[in-house]
């Protein structure tokens, strides 16, 4: 018998609330998706708000000067995150780049002029080994953009105090943190004491916090002097990136729209788009946001438990943010086939439903609500229960050999 959630429904009506999104892709032979996976610059990105894509359209049809809409963001940024001041780049990789850049020239146009080549300049970026992440790029290629040369210190799972403190010398410009589900989650030394080391040796810290606009005010508190947010990821604006903190610094990430910056300029819809975003996450209820997401993330909980081999757990997010997630772990000899084998099943679908499959090789995968609606989440749930109650053929077919314990992914194909 079909678990709640998972009845007899039509799928052609489930479907039509997705009809529009099929066409538009059909019309240039693109993939239809449902995006279960989250927030995903591989998935071009987040859903923009009404008012954020009307806002953007209307200032395509005008001009302006450049200097006062960045003006105009500055002061909105700073209203938002209490900044002194911001600016908005092109996204966020842009603006660590911008703000490395900004920590090496300051307002001297002729240093700025003069990058990528850092003669005569601080050119050390400190970096936590275990935040030398890849996000679709790696970070340190964004820092090296500038001309800087990264330094890691520590390892992938543990900083300490004194070699971190030793680390940063009369060569460093600055010190990068990272605020990211993909760092290291444990032994490395926290944004409060990065900062009080970093301030004592009279270096800036910049934070990456590509996801964390629900925690940008939490973050400039820490005393961090520039913090970079997506303009698109939570805020659901045009792609652009935030940038906020001290205003001579942020006068310095401006500055290098004369220089490096100039190939990674934002448009005005970006800006606009930006603004509107922010004008937005003032009026929402968050509150009523969570909840709503955690009631989501119950129905698609709800509706996988009952198969046998599957467990399912509300996960809260592990930065803090006022949203959850579905956990699903996949039990591949109870279940006959593994949570790898799930996820492949579901993107071959149409529309193709992505879940997060970070963690698929270690036995689960997370479905991730934020960007469902209503019918999309009916027909997430209704593809998983398919999948889960499929015949053993098909589980095969998705599974492509038999299902593998995910303890052992790790070894990989040996020959015995």
């Amino acid at each position: 018998m079909s678990p709640e959630g998972c009845g007899n429904e039509s799928v052609e009506k489930d479907q039509e609330g997705v009809t529009g999104c099929m066409q538009f892709h059909e019309q240039f032979g693109l993939t239809p998706i449902i995006n279960a996976c989250g927030k995903m610059t591989r998935l071009a990105n987040a859903r923009a708000l009404p008012e954020v894509t009307r806002l953007a359209a209307e200032s395509l049809g005008h001009f302006f000067y450049a200097d006062e809409l960045q003006q105009l963001a500055s002061e909105r940024i700073a209203r938002f995150s209490g900044a002194e001041a911001g600016c908005v780049t092109a996204c966020t990789a842009a603006g660590i780049t911008l703000s490395v850049a900004a920590a090496m020239t300051g307002t001297d146009i002729a240093k700025v002029f003069q990058l990528p080549d850092t003669r005569g300049m601080r050119r050390e970026v400190v970096l936590q080994k275990g935040h030398a992440v890849n996000f679709g790029a790696p970070i340190t290629q964004m820092i090296r953009l500038a001309g800087a040369e990264v330094r890691e210190v520590g390892s992938v799972n543990g900083t300490r105090v004194e070699p971190f403190t030793q680390a940063i010398t009369e060569e460093t410009a600055a010190v990068v943190f990272v605020v990211s589900h993909h760092t290291a989650q444990y032994g490395c030394l926290p944004l409060s004491e990065v900062v009080r080391i970093a301030r004592a040796r009279g270096v800036p810290v910049i934070v990456d916090a590509a996801a964390q606009s629900f925690n940008l005010r939490h973050i400039l508190q820490s005393g961090a002097d520039l913090v970079i947010c997506s303009g698109h990821k939570y805020l659901s604006g045009t792609v652009s990136g935030l940038v906020c903190g001290r205003r001579e610094l942020i006068e310095a990430v401006v500055l290098q729209n004369q220089g490096i910056g100039r190939p990674m300029k934002v448009g005005k819809e970006g800006i606009f788009g930006l603004i509107a975003a922010l004008e937005a996450r003032e009026r929402l209820d968050v509150d009523a946001f969570y909840e709503g997401v955690r009631t989501k993330v119950q129905r698609v909980c709800d509706a996988l438990a009952t198969y046998i081999g599957v467990r399912t757990e509300l996960t809260e997010d592990p930065n803090g943010n006022p949203f959850c997630r579905a956990r699903v772990w996949v039990d591949p000899q109870a279940a006959g086939l593994d949570a790898g084998a799930v996820v492949t099943a579901a993107a071959s679908r149409r529309p193709a439903i992505i879940l997060r499959a970070h963690h698929a090789e270690e036995g689960y995968f997370d479905v991730d609500v934020v960007e469902l609606t209503d019918e999309e989440l009916h027909i997430v749930v209704q593809a998983l229960c398919s999948i889960l109650a499929a015949t053993p053929g098909e589980k095969a077919a998705w599974q492509g050999g038999a299902p593998t314990r995910p303890r052992m992914q790790w070894l990989g194909d040996v020959a015995g």
